[in-house]
């Protein structure tokens, strides 16, 4: 037998698992491609600034009198080291822009949180670092995007499809808009940064529910994870809109980076050329073709913080959108059958000063013929529109209440693929069963209870440590003709011919 510790609570929970279990860590067992060293990191980016894809470098687009916004993304992603993508890229181009003759008056950070949490001091601090946050914090010229401030947003219409789009004014009424974003792999569509950040970071609750929502993550180009789904689609297409009414395209500039946020590439430009170029790149590190069998079993665990917050890990709404997210990226190496065991503290902790409105949806889905998560979705626009939820949202830094529809819309999923989920470890199993999974005390007893209904004696079984503590990859077959869809949504069937 082998000894894993896996991730629970604020440390780890132990199992003992069968001699052939396989393990996969990200980074470790697929090494990632090269990261550029830190004393070329200045001449990558002024090279790529020099040499925008499908676009004149900024100093040709501002002169004296130029508004300027740089919109930047949030805490959940991207790292924060001095040499993080953000610090350098904004460091980079306000060298450009000050060279052009914009003042420093003429330019606003807008951190686009979309529906996250509007950031803090300290948030800032983190994102941008000691000296961009003494030169523009004091001054107003950073700022978190507030989706729910009316004055501010500006309506664009609909899309060709009849999706609703809406910017920030802010960004709306610049010069030139400069987004700044992250080539990471991302549940929802494959990558973050490009247009996603756009089409999610700046708009509102109406225009992210055209794709956060069950009739486009429910699809079959929505799992496993790709770069060619409706909801990639949709993204693309509301950026597009805004670029149409704005009368320019966004400055882009996106860095490629590796499991621990350090930039393997750097691409700048109009997003609509830049970002197949920027996914070619990151598709080696981020598609990971490497497993050489289906596996019955996926065993990793859940701390009580990460990406979204503290809480995550026990909160039983999150909770399921974190196994769906699992799900999107390992379904291509996942059985018909497949179980997954996961630990998760699970004691009831909602976190109800960051997701005021989780365990009331709890509640909800406990009753009034709530059978799956996407009979839940009929309740969205009430939810959106709730008065104290949206106070919260707006001035006391808690997620917008229609996040909420977009994790449960996306915790389905894990229901949809999987024959059972255990959580291991609950210190209040009634919420996890209240969510249709398994509960058992231990990893070994969920595995020996899968092995008697699911997966038979043998089962093939992947270990995942630190699934939600290092970027996650998309993890693939070996070969590819053995996956179902590949990165840019093409089906495979295993007859050599794809």
């Amino acid at each position: 037998m082998k000894h894993f510790e896996f991730e629970y609570g604020e440390g780890t929970l132990g199992a003992w698992l069968p001699d052939n279990t396989d393990t996969f860590i990200p980074g470790v067992t697929v090494p990632d491609p090269d990261y550029i060293p830190e004393e070329k990191l200045e001449a990558a980016y002024k090279e790529s600034l020099a040499h925008p894809i499908g676009m004149e470098p900024v100093k040709n687009l501002v002169h004296k009198g130029s508004r300027v916004v740089f919109i930047i993304p949030d805490r959940v992603k991207g790292g924060e080291q001095p040499t993080s993508h953000r610090k350098l890229a904004v460091k980079y181009i306000l060298e450009e822009l000050y060279g052009a003759g914009v003042e420093k008056k003429d330019i606003l950070f807008i951190i686009s949180n979309g529906l996250h949490p509007r950031s803090t001091d300290k948030d800032a601090l983190a994102i941008f670092g000691p000296e961009l946050y003494k030169e523009f914090w004091y001054t107003g010229q950073i700022i978190s995007h507030d989706s729910e401030d009316m004055e501010h947003m500006v309506d664009l219409g609909l899309t060709d499809r009849g999706d609703p789009v809406f910017i920030n004014k802010y960004v709306y009424e610049a010069d030139l808009p400069i987004l700044i974003g992250h080539v990471q792999g991302n549940p929802y569509g494959g990558y973050s940064g490009g247009y996603k950040h756009s089409a999610t970071g700046i708009s509102n609750w109406k225009s992210i529910a055209s794709h956060h929502v069950p009739m486009v993550m429910h699809r079959d180009d929505f799992t496993p994870v790709n770069n060619a789904s409706l909801m990639r689609n949709k993204f693309d297409e509301i950026s597009m809109k805004m670029e149409e009414k704005m009368g320019h395209p966004f400055f882009c500039c996106d860095a490629v980076l590796d499991t621990k946020s350090r930039q393997i590439a750097i691409f700048s430009g109009y997003a609509k050329e830049m970002m197949p170029l920027s996914w070619k790149v990151a598709d080696k590190r981020t598609y990971v073709h490497w497993a050489e069998k289906k596996y019955d079993v996926l065993v990793f665990g859940m701390p009580q913080k990460f990406h979204y917050g503290d809480g995550m890990g026990t909160n039983p709404i999150m909770m399921m959108q974190a196994l769906s997210a699992q799900v999107l990226r390992f379904k291509r190496v996942m059985s018909d059958n497949c179980v997954i065991i996961c630990s998760s503290l699970c004691n009831g902790f909602f976190n109800d000063d960051r997701w005021p409105y989780l365990r009331e949806c709890y509640e909800w889905f406990q009753r009034d013929e709530m059978n799956t998560l996407p009979d839940m979705n009929r309740l969205g626009e009430y939810f959106a529109t709730n008065e104290e939820y949206i106070r919260k949202y707006r001035f006391a830094n808690a997620f917008h209440p229609f996040h909420g529809f977009s994790m449960m819309s996306c915790g389905h999923i894990a229901e949809m693929n999987t024959s059972a989920i255990y959580i291991v470890g609950a210190k209040e199993p009634g919420y996890a069963r209240g969510m249709g999974l398994k509960t058992r005390a231990t990893f070994e007893e969920a595995l020996e209870d899968a092995k008697k209904k699911f997966v038979g004696e043998n089962p093939n079984i992947l270990a995942l440590p630190q699934t939600f503590k290092v970027a996650a990859v998309h993890l693939g077959m070996k070969n590819p003709d053995e996956d179902p869809m590949d990165a840019y949504g093409h089906r495979h069937h295993g007859c050599g011919c794809c």
